[in-house]
């Protein structure tokens, strides 16, 4: 079935596809936004019950493969170190990020001419300054200004309280004089528009009940729909299709009840995330893209960069948060630039994190040891309940051609659409900088008083950030779309998602992918005259 042409056709309505939808609707166009997932319902997220723990590993899982939920997609990623996490909804995998919300720095934009590797971003932090200034003001972010780390930058709210665990892993940095400061959080620490503030509920990774962690289905969608952006939800998109000129014409999709629809289109937009977005794209096949939609450079689904994480947890005697949230409090960038002294190139942040329930401390406890299996079971129990904190390192993950999203050749969803297939390896700069920062967060627990220490590196399951697979450049022989996020094959299809990014930084990406998506929409509403031009 073809539906009325609409002029702007947004696929996801995740952090990306949210931020552009806001942007735009003051244009009065006829904006939709398809999803594959649903709304979601506060009061059914896990911290509303006692299972929540369980849940966490169930129908709230980071993992989609995991969670095998009606709105997933299944990720073949069994070549790779690293599995994929994400989520299908209106707010997209905001609903289960933890609200570490730092910005890349000015040199994350150099990398090339700082240090010799991968490539320079055809733009730099001050392009972005403004958009991340009113995606600041529009989410609702909590911190601490005067970040030596950063160039001057204001935040809307304080930040939030350090706790037990943050105080104690702030000793620890201080012992070695080394950097720490309060996070920016995308987390509410006061009453802000029309969000309530935090009450430490915890469960923070799977779905805040409270509304104070800013997913966008509660920041940017009210505001976008009040203004006449329609979300068509459970709408699954198979691919998107071209006119005998070239330029995207619109999607074809499935409806909630498996019905093909098509949504005709003036200008689409792709907000699927670093692995979603180039799975559609290597799917629109015609005879004028026989490897995939706006792939002539032949880069669509390559250069997936992860950010692979460390995690590295301390013992305590002393009782400290446990999981009351939120989970996160206070960051470190002293490794943050290169220094050729550690034998790797660019560096990671250590988010610090508080500590696990009481489910998750047994199952680890008993996991590694700690714990023992019936007599004394309690007992050991007791010292780990409320006694571990630690941190996680962000390593920056450098571009590498070989890390790819492809289609795979007999997996598909539900509506027979083929799922993507990672291939991933770890570089020998990845390895020895999860090394490093295991070593020195060690050296800070111990500072801090831990009495044991103990790590996983890379997190299996934590592949949160998808970045790289349709990168931006000026050159379209190695880059698929341009400066602005416009495709060099086709002037009428954008990309706004993390697939954009050039390098991966070593930050979390959401508030950049929002800043991006904003700097992308002003820049069309800048050309509506000669869009596509």
């Amino acid at each position: 079935m073809s539906l009325e042409p609409v002029d702007v056709l947004i696929i996801g309505a995740g952090a990306s596809g949210a931020a552009i939808a806001y942007s735009l609707a003051e244009t009065r166009m006829q904006i939709v936004a398809l999803e594959q997932g649903g709304w979601m319902n506060p009061l059914t997220y896990p911290s509303t019950g006692r299972d929540w723990e369980a849940r966490a590993w169930g129908d709230m899982s980071i993992n989609p493969n995991r969670r095998g939920l009606a709105s997933d997609y299944p990720v073949n990623d069994s070549n790779s170190p690293i599995s994929v996490a994400n989520f299908n909804a209106v707010g997209g995998s905001t609903i289960l990020y933890a609200g570490h919300y730092p910005r890349f720095h000015p040199s994350d934009f150099r990398v090339r001419s700082l240090d010799g590797v991968g490539d320079d971003w055809p733009i730099d932090y001050a392009t972005l300054e403004s958009y991340y200034e009113e995606n600041d003001r529009i989410t609702g972010v909590s911190g601490l200004t005067g970040d030596p780390a950063y160039p001057p930058k204001e935040v809307p709210m304080p930040p939030v309280p350090l706790g037990k665990a943050g105080a104690a892993l702030a000793k620890g940095f201080n012992e070695l004089d080394w950097h720490w400061w309060p996070s920016d959080t995308a987390v509410a620490t006061e009453d802000y528009d029309g969000r309530a503030q935090c009450i430490n509920l915890g469960a923070c990774l799977s779905g805040c009940a409270q509304g104070a962690k800013a997913t966008t289905d509660i920041t940017y969608w009210p505001h976008a729909v009040r203004a006449g952006v329609e979300v068509r939800t459970h709408a699954r998109v198979r691919e998107i299709t071209l006119d005998d000129a070239g330029m995207a014409n619109g999607a074809i999709y499935y409806d909630e009840h498996g019905v093909e629809q098509f949504q005709p289109a003036h200008v689409v937009i792709m907000a699927c995330n670093g692995v979603g977005t180039p799975r559609i794209l290597l799917n629109s096949k015609s005879e004028r893209f026989p490897n995939g939609l706006a792939n002539s450079s032949g880069l669509v689904g390559k250069n997936l960069m992860f950010h692979p994480y460390s995690m590295i947890r301390g013992i305590f005697e002393e009782e400290l948060d446990g999981p009351k949230g939120p989970s996160v409090c206070i960051q470190s960038q002293e490794f943050y630039e290169t220094d050729s002294r550690r034998g790797f190139l660019r560096g990671f942040t250590y988010e610090i994190n508080r500590g696990n329930g009481p489910v998750t401390t047994a199952l680890h406890g008993m996991l590694s040891g700690r714990i023992p299996w019936g007599e004394g079971h309690h007992e050991g129990f007791a010292k780990l309940q409320n006694r571990v904190t630690g941190m996680v390192g962000i390593c920056e993950d450098l571009p590498e051609e070989h890390n790819t999203v492809t289609l795979d050749a007999t997996l598909t969803d539900a509506h027979g659409i083929p799922a993507p297939k990672i291939d991933y390896t770890l570089s020998d700069n990845s390895l020895k900088m999860l090394e490093f920062s295991v070593e020195r967060a060690t050296e800070v627990l111990r500072a801090a008083g831990a009495v044991d220490v103990y790590h996983e590196s890379p997190i299996a399951v934590g592949g949160w950030h998808l970045m790289g697979t349709a990168r931006m450049g000026t050159d379209p022989q190695r880059s698929v779309v341009n400066e602005w996020g416009r495709s060099h094959d086709v002037k009428n299809l954008f990309v706004v998602d993390g697939s954009i990014f050039v390098t991966s930084a070593g930050v979390n990406p959401t508030r950049t992918i929002q800043a991006l998506a904003l700097y992308v929409a002003d820049k069309m509403k800048q050309n509506l005259a000669n869009l596509f031009d």
